[in-house]
């Protein structure tokens, strides 16, 4: 096979890939499941508390189903079991036909406790170089955009869709070629993100200009340190 020939699905060396990422996600449930039995949750009922954690205003219980890719029925036994816990709180939308949900104080703390993440798959990333992480960073930028496209996985508040992404902005400064223009600030790959909280869509012609400059483009290093608002 020639080495410009590009890799497909069935190669061993996609394949290969392929087995590594499911073994990842074994030790991932794994890990879940461990971590959230001692403090009486399961894994939905987790990953509800850290949805609800990253949302800037209450969200609705079809916001929630779309946001873990669950039935209706499946989020709504796992929101009653939270609000039984005291972990979240019903109220009364602007619309009074529909009930927003939101943290208590004492979910923002079970929150908390679960948003690091797995500290075996930190050591992991951290144990590859620099340039090495930025590089399965972008990797993992284009997985999600394929996986959103299929519609196996929800949509995600990438940098490469979000209305305030300048792809190469900076096309003098291979540290950080990219611009953030919500804090008007310049990042590099390394700071790029999967789940930003300031995020906001751009409109559907825009997002997919940036997306293809930004695979396009030679892949930059970027700072290790720098993020596009300094942390």
């Amino acid at each position: 096979m020639s080495r410009n020939k590009r890799e497909g699905p069935d190669t061993p060396l996609a394949r290969q890939v392929t087995a590594g990422l499911f073994k990842l996600g074994l030790a991932l449930r794994t890990h879940v499941r461990r971590d959230t039995a001692p403090r009486g949750l399961n894994p939905t009922q987790a990953q509800i508390l850290a949805l609800l954690r990253a949302s800037e205003e209450p969200l609705s219980l079809s916001d929630v189903a779309q946001g873990m890719a669950v039935t209706a029925p499946t989020a709504s036994d796992a929101v009653k079991a939270l609000v039984a816990k005291g972990l979240v709180a019903k109220t009364r939308a602007a619309d009074a036909r529909m009930l927003s949900l939101a943290l208590t104080k004492a979910g923002e703390r079970a929150a908390d406790k679960g948003a690091r993440g797995p500290e075996f798959v930190l050591a992991a990333v951290d144990a590859l170089t620099a340039e090495e992480q930025a590089a399965f960073m972008r990797a993992l930028v284009k997985m999600i955009r394929t996986l959103q496209e299929r519609g196996d996985i929800v949509p995600a508040r990438m940098c490469v869709y979000c209305r305030f992404f300048r792809p190469y902005a900076h096309p003098d400064d291979p540290e950080q070629p990219h611009h953030c223009a919500f804090v008007d600030a310049p990042f590099g790959d390394r700071a790029l993100r999967v789940d930003c909280p300031e995020y906001e869509d751009a409109d559907p012609a825009r997002a997919a200009g940036n997306y293809e400059e930004f695979v396009a483009a030679p892949g930059g290093t970027g700072s290790p340190d720098a993020t596009p608002d300094g942390r």
